[in-house]
């Protein structure tokens, strides 16, 4: 039995050569989305989203990068990640300068990754062109990333996925000629070209390993392309730049960190240690923090549920190119699966799923257009994708224009009013993680002591007058001390400052009473005369 594959008119059309007109609307989408995209990311940028302490954390680390050698956190080097996006907040920081403020060296930092983002809706509106060359269908994949409120999320943090995404689409579209063409032009530096560009990614996060090597040895396996060796080249491209890391950091004594710190990244990959994430002990229910937060992103869970529709409809066509792009999207969705069930899930895996899904959802248009026109019920289909399409988009832009209007700057608002009115050097007391692991911590970092002294003999061993609480890390089961234990606590102060946002509810500053120490021999209610 032959499988006989139809390639599609818009992949036909792929393999002829591009006209100089076909170039220049492509170039124009692009400038659009990228234009489009950094706008309505930079807008509001820094009170729109409240500190989160993966950035808080990353931010130091850039700086202490851009002061040469190896990126470093607590005075030790860090090999949690790879250090490439460090080495950019670092040239950014050369050129932007840095503020030793803590908010405001996050707040001067995200816009690069609003531009990484601008970057990324450029590359899907130059994708889509590539496969379909459809304006309508790359136009309409760069709106829906543009305007998805978990995309704009992740894009406003310094957090490592928004780049780490960019390198890999990039990698992606370089490639795409080795699957599509038998012989295309320059192909070895082309392998070459996305290798490199597959190196940067793995070079900013590890889990890139799956959307770069993953898809191209399935590729190679299922072949794919006309010419498997270039995609061999290019995953010994790929891994070249990583190996150097290594290499370096070994040749620099430094290898017994490295396995430690990647080791312990493994084990929390893998689910072994649930020290973060949904599937920790006392996380807060995924299903329930889905339900929660289904106003604001029920967009995206819609954009979401929409790729495995598209998927069936790419691999019913058949084309080498859709069949890749499939592989692409099957691998992060089964990166996310695993998460799901029994590895470490962070609510910032899901933008590694998001994007692959509306690169294929705008592909996909093309396709379901093209079979509308042959039954009555592929029109009604159609009909009905195009109506999903605009309650997804309204809905994205109903979001982002609320999420805009409304602050959620809670931790700039307390540190101006702590400037105010606390002396600096109080030792504060703060249960969302105590003196390293809270963001609370990192927020007030070289200003005021930090810890998580809740009982009496700890606050006044301490001296802490002061209790901050993020209402909502503590409720969720995520602080460093039982939700009774703080509301009993909170109960005994009194309120200074309050803010409600969407990042952490209710953040509150309490002054608390603190008994003076009893003086040393004398028994516990004994008065002095």
């Amino acid at each position: 039995m032959t499988l006989t594959l139809r390639p599609t008119v818009a992949t036909a059309a792929a393999r002829l050569p591009v006209p100089a007109r076909q170039r220049n609307l492509t170039a124009l989408v692009a400038a659009v989305a990228f234009l489009v995209t950094a706008g309505l990311r930079l807008i509001r940028i820094g009170s729109s989203g409240d500190l989160f302490i993966d950035e808080l954390i990353y931010r130091q680390v850039g700086h202490s990068a851009a002061q040469g050698g190896f990126p470093q956190s607590g005075g030790a080097p860090f090999f949690l990640h790879p250090p490439a996006f460090f080495y950019l907040e670092a040239g950014w920081e050369k050129l932007f300068g840095y503020s030793s403020d803590t908010v405001t060296a996050v707040y001067g930092m995200r816009p690069l990754n609003a531009l990484f983002a601008a970057g990324t809706a450029a590359l899907i509106v130059v994708l889509v062109m590539r496969v379909t060359r459809s304006p309508l269908a790359a136009s309409v994949g760069a709106a829906l990333f543009a305007l998805d409120p978990y995309a704009i999320r992740q894009n406003d943090r310094v957090m490592l996925e928004t780049s780490l995404m960019f390198w890999v689409l990039a990698g992606l579209l370089v490639l795409l000629p080795l699957i599509d063409l038998p012989n295309p032009r320059r192909a070895r530096g082309r392998a070459v070209c996305a290798g490199l560009l597959f190196g940067v990614a793995l070079l900013t996060k590890d889990e890139a390993v799956l959307l770069t090597l993953l898809p191209l040895a399935l590729a190679v396996l299922l072949r794919l392309a006309p010419r498997r060796r270039l995609l061999l080249l290019t995953g010994a491209v790929a891994i070249a730049p990583y190996a150097c890391y290594v290499a370096l950091i070994a040749v620099t004594g430094h290898f017994g960190q490295f396995w430690t710190a990647k080791t312990s990244g493994i084990s929390r990959l893998a689910g072994l240690t649930q020290s973060t994430g949904f599937n920790a002990q006392g996380a807060p229910s995924l299903t329930g923090r889905l339900a929660a937060e289904a106003t604001t992103y029920g967009s995206s869970y819609l954009l979401l549920a929409a790729g495995p529709v598209a998927l069936l409809l790419l691999l019913h066509r058949g084309s080498r190119v859709h069949r890749m792009l499939s592989v692409f999207y099957g691998c992060s969705a089964l990166a996310l699966g695993y998460a799901l069930a029994i590895g470490t899930l962070e609510e910032q895996a899901l933008y590694l799923l998001l994007v692959p899904t509306t690169l294929l959802v705008a592909v996909a248009l093309p396709v379901l257009r093209g079979d509308a026109a042959s039954h009555p019920l592929r029109r009604v289909a159609r009909v009905c994708g195009a109506g999903l399409l605009a309650v997804a988009l309204t809905g994205s832009a109903a979001a982002y224009t609320y999420n805009r209007v409304t602050p959620d700057d809670g931790y700039a608002r307390l540190l101006t009013y702590l400037e105010a009115n606390v002396p600096a050097g109080s030792p504060i007391s703060a249960p969302d993680g105590g003196a390293t692991a809270g963001v609370t911590s990192w927020a007030l970092q070289g200003r005021y002591p930090v810890g998580d002294w809740l009982t009496l003999q700890q606050r006044q061993q301490a001296g802490a007058q002061y209790l901050v609480v993020p209402w909502q890390v503590i409720d969720q089961g995520y602080g460093a001390a039982a939700p009774a234990d703080v509301h009993a606590l909170a109960a005994q102060g009194t309120l200074l400052f309050s803010f409600h946002g969407r990042t952490y509810g209710q953040l509150a500053l309490y002054r608390i009473p603190l008994p003076p120490t009893p003086a040393a021999g004398t028994a516990p209610g004994a008065s002095h005369g």
